[in-house]
């Protein structure tokens, strides 16, 4: 009874503290940020040092050495290690709640005799769902992307040594609206977006908007881009007593790899006052 009683005090402590159920809400929020982050390629070095004929050296940004087509190639790369991971955070995140579920189910329906049968079945599965939360949280860190393509010829740089250059994949936080603060007048709109992490430098954004419903022959083709480098913008020449919807999302950078999400939001113009 004692070995019983320590055992499954063992046990209970590893559900209610290491695999909670407030820490698999944790993990499925972030898994679902993850999915909707904007994923690029990170090259470094950013430049290197070129030298002319007449053995000047003169910083160079690595873009414009390297082969395109290559690096495209890479970039698909590493739009498919982006999946592979999202895809294998999935699956980690489905184990660990099935597992946390069947130690959960022989902590209330076992008797003594059988829990103590099946302690070291119990053992095996804490270790392995342990071993899975670590993965978890390893698979979001940085990576580097390996590649067998040489992204710099050899010509280019003129006999020297080429750089070494390493891939990065890295990751920004998606863009969304703030429900609070963007509203619907009645010929306009004032939209206000924002990321979790708030960038410090400015960055480039497309907001794109649409009417539904355009029924009638006025309402045909009613649509529009606006670019913006900041997290606001006022949309004019609206139809009254209309639904809009808006997407907002970031301007695609030559190393984006993988944008699988845009938020959008659906406003309401008033109607107009003069006819009402």
């Amino acid at each position: 009874w004692q070995t019983y009683l320590e055992r499954r005090a063992s046990t209970l402590h590893f559900l209610q503290c290491k695999l909670s159920l407030q820490l698999l809400e944790e993990y499925q929020k972030r898994l679902e940020l993850l999915r909707k982050c904007y994923y690029y390629l990170e090259v470094l070095p950013t430049h290197v040092v070129q030298r002319d004929q007449n053995h000047l050296s003169t910083p160079t940004s690595i873009f414009q050495i390297m082969d395109p087509w290559k690096f495209q190639r890479v970039k698909r790369q590493g739009r498919t290690q982006v999946e592979i991971q999202l895809q294998l955070l999935t699956e980690l995140l489905e184990q660990l709640q099935r597992g946390r579920q069947e130690l959960a189910c022989y902590m209330e329906t076992c008797d003594v005799a059988t829990f103590l049968s099946k302690w070291d079945l119990i053992m095996q599965r804490q270790s392995d769902l342990s071993g899975m939360m670590t993965s978890f949280v390893s698979l979001q860190e940085k990576r580097q992307l390996h590649t067998r393509d040489h992204l710099v010829p050899c010509t280019v740089v003129r006999g020297a040594k080429a750089p070494n250059i390493s891939l990065f994949l890295s990751r920004k936080m998606p863009v969304m609206f703030d429900r609070t603060e963007s509203v619907a007048h009645e010929n306009w709109a004032n939209l206000r977006w924002f990321t979790e992490d708030q960038e410090s430098h400015p960055e480039r954004y497309e907001l794109h908007f649409r009417l539904l419903k355009n029924g009638t022959q006025q309402a045909l083709g009613h649509c529009g881009l606006v670019a913006v480098t900041s997290n606001t913008c006022a949309v004019c020449g609206l139809l009254p007593d209309r639904s809009y919807e808006f997407m907002i999302r970031r301007v695609e950078t030559y190393t984006l790899v993988y944008e699988p999400w845009h938020d959008t939001i659906i406003l309401k113009t008033k109607a107009d006052a003069a006819e009402g």
